[in-house]
């Protein structure tokens, strides 16, 4: 009995050994990637170049935040990035061509999303289907959806100056003609609060317990399907989350786009410790994650590198992160 008891114990003090190494790891690749911009293109020094990667940030963040709790369960949501498109032309249609204020179009959006999370949830908890092809199903649905909602036509959300344009100050202000991205103390207010949420509480224990042995978790007494729904609604919410930031950010919304957005979410999310095979996940080392996508994104069009040698760097560095991933967990099972 004692035996298998420092077993446990020891499992449990690897996988945290195994995150916190990680999530060091990825910070000093963010850190390195930034140096590396900085010395090899003097454009990137630019701060308006900062404030277009806290942009982009936003709705990846917020993506992948959501994303990481489906993928904890050895679950994921491929539908968050055509959904988030959807939600956001929902709420900016309902805003621009039914004068609705803008808090109610912002609302709608976020609600859109918590369904759309229900139902990737109840096909996939309650249905059993694959993760893969139920969320792949409602991506595709989310996707025509929205273009068949804006009839086919791009929607532009309320400007700046113009009335309703006030939600576009929460992720960015101007002082004295100077653009301040305050959206980023937003976003480390969310992942403090969600890894809160996932240490602290039993939708993040039990979201892990689901990960690593559903059958088991199931034999001890908590209802697997409440929670297993609940993962992907907490997805969907984000999703809803990150069309309120794209929608603020941008200045048109297209219909038909979105298809990608989530795989870089999930990269994100991946790189920053989240296991693929579910059971093991960290929300601070998600972000880290996230910017080490944002910058290679960034970054190296500023050193001459085109689009196809962004997604193949891209590439191997998720090729990189999944590998540690499976390393470490044979190491904790030996």
């Amino acid at each position: 009995m004692a035996d298998n008891k420092t077993k446990v114990a020891g499992r449990k003090e690897s996988t945290i050994d195994r995150l916190g190494g990680q999530k060091f790891i990825v910070l000093l690749v963010v850190i390195a990637l930034f140096i590396f911009f900085c010395i090899f293109s003097p454009n990137f020094r630019k701060y308006t170049t900062f404030v277009s990667i806290l942009d982009y940030s936003y709705y990846i963040t917020l993506m992948a935040i959501g994303v990481a709790f489906p993928l904890m369960t050895a679950g994921v949501d491929l539908s968050i990035g055509t959904g988030l498109v959807c939600y956001s032309l929902v709420g900016g249609y309902l805003i621009t061509f039914h004068g609705w204020p803008t808090w109610a179009g912002m609302l709608i959006s976020v609600l859109f999303g918590v369904g759309m999370g229900v139902v990737n949830g109840c096909l996939v908890a309650l249905m059993d289907l694959p993760p893969f092809l139920a969320t792949l199903c409602t991506c595709m649905i989310t996707r025509g959806l929205g273009s068949i909602i804006v009839g086919g036509f791009g929607i532009s959300w309320p400007a700046a100056a113009a009335p309703g344009g006030w939600f576009r100050s929460i992720f960015k202000i101007q002082m004295n003609g100077i653009n301040i991205p305050i959206g980023f103390l937003w976003i480390i207010l969310i992942v403090i609060a969600m890894t809160f949420v996932l240490n602290h509480t039993k939708i993040g224990r039990y979201t892990l317990a689901i990960g690593s042995n559903k059958e088991a978790t199931k034999l001890s007494g908590v209802n697997v399907k409440f929670y297993h729904i609940f993962a992907y609604v907490i997805s969907g919410f984000f999703a809803g989350l990150a069309a309120i930031s794209y929608s603020a950010i941008f200045a048109t919304v297209q219909p038909g786009t979105g298809a990608g957005f989530e795989l870089e979410a999930i990269g994100g999310a991946i790189i920053g410790g989240v296991s693929m095979s579910g059971g093991a996940g960290s929300i601070t080392g998600t972000l880290a994650g996230v910017f080490v996508i944002c910058l290679l994104k960034t970054g190296l069009p500023f050193i001459g590198l085109t689009a196809n040698w962004q997604q193949i760097i891209t590439g191997l560095v998720l090729i990189a992160a999944v590998l540690v991933d499976i390393l470490k967990r044979k190491k904790d099972r030996a």
